[in-house]
């Protein structure tokens, strides 16, 4: 049995293993941040490259829109390297609070980690404790305890970000129309809280809280399932976990189109006004009219990006399409 110093012990270096894994998945998002940026901006519908005659994976005739690396090399072009990081000091803010915060609260409602997960990472799905020896009983048991735990956490992290998530966001679609109305952190606090109140700070909350949510409990659960009656192994447990994460993220990526789209709508952005961007009453009505236009999975391809159609530009200027840009060294 453990002593009360070793216990110590492991609980201290359990701790630092989270801090740093927790910096090198910030360090990765720090250098996709800007794929992320151009992402974003093919959420909100931005297109400021023409498409190119081509065909599909099938031979079919279509036309091509540039994919990530092109659009982020466009950004670089116009705003240069620094500009390609807009957005990511709210971003990273964000995610530091919501990371010490979200666990702080489900340690504080009494939803412990599970005990085989001390010294390991702790994973947001099943899979890690989900162990070759673990019966029936146990595997239900170590499953509804860590939903529960991880259930409390999303949903906080969600809340403690949204406001930064917000900023981040305006910060990037400011590209559209080349403000600088969110210039910086306190400066994009005062224009939110002047424009739309504490409310201001959670536009396209709950999409992305049911994006979340709904990715976490059906991954989750199928990765539950199919450890407890379909595969033994370790190993094929991991894969099959990371296969569900996939076809799930897939399934819920809309909602994150809409949760994008309404912290633009509204603003006082070119990108999220007449003409670029109609406007919705809520997040129902964002999706059902990007459903019904067949914009609803915007950005979800990054590499092989089709239109059926000349895409319009929101320019605001309205000059024409920029050239496909040469893809230099980023």
């Amino acid at each position: 049995m453990p002593t009360m110093l070793e216990r110590d012990d492991n609980e201290t270096e359990y701790e630092v293993n989270e801090w740093m894994r927790f910096g090198l998945r910030l360090g990765v998002s720090t250098a996709l941040h800007p794929f992320e940026y151009a992402k974003v901006l093919m959420q909100i519908g931005f297109e400021p490259i023409a498409p190119v005659p081509g065909r599909t994976l099938f031979g079919n005739p279509t036309m091509i829109l540039p994919n990530v690396f092109q659009y982020a090399a466009y950004i670089k072009q116009v705003d240069g390297f620094a500009g390609c990081f807009r957005g990511l000091s709210a971003k990273i803010l964000g995610n530091l609070l919501s990371a010490h915060f979200s666990e702080r609260i489900a340690d504080e409602l009494g939803l412990e980690a599970c005990e085989g997960k001390r010294g390991k990472k702790k994973d947001d799905r099943v899979e890690s404790e989900l162990d070759d020896d673990d019966d029936g009983v146990a595997l239900d048991d170590k499953f509804k305890k860590q939903l529960k735990r991880n259930l409390v956490v999303h949903t906080a992290g969600v809340i403690i970000s949204q406001p930064f998530h917000v900023i981040s966001i305006r910060m990037m679609a400011q590209f559209v129309g080349r403000e600088r109305i969110y210039s910086g952190l306190w400066q994009s606090i005062r224009e939110i809280w002047t424009q739309d109140g504490v409310f201001g700070f959670f536009t396209g909350f709950v999409p992305r809280l049911l994006c979340d949510l709904g990715c976490l409990v059906i991954s989750s659960s199928a990765t539950y399932l199919a450890s407890k009656y379909l595969i033994r192994e370790a190993e094929g447990r991991v894969y099959f976990s990371s296969i569900s994460q996939f076809v799930v993220s897939s399934m819920f990526y809309p909602y994150h189109v809409v949760s994008t789209c309404m912290i633009v709508n509204g603003s006082r952005l070119r990108a999220g006004s007449l003409p670029n961007m109609e406007p919705y009453r809520d997040w129902r009505d964002c999706y059902a009219k990007l459903r019904a236009a067949g914009n609803h999975k915007r950005g979800n391809s990054l590499f092989f990006r089709y239109s059926a159609s000349r895409p319009t530009k929101m320019s605001p200027a309205g000059a024409g399409y920029a050239p496909y840009p040469e893809l230099k060294k980023f």
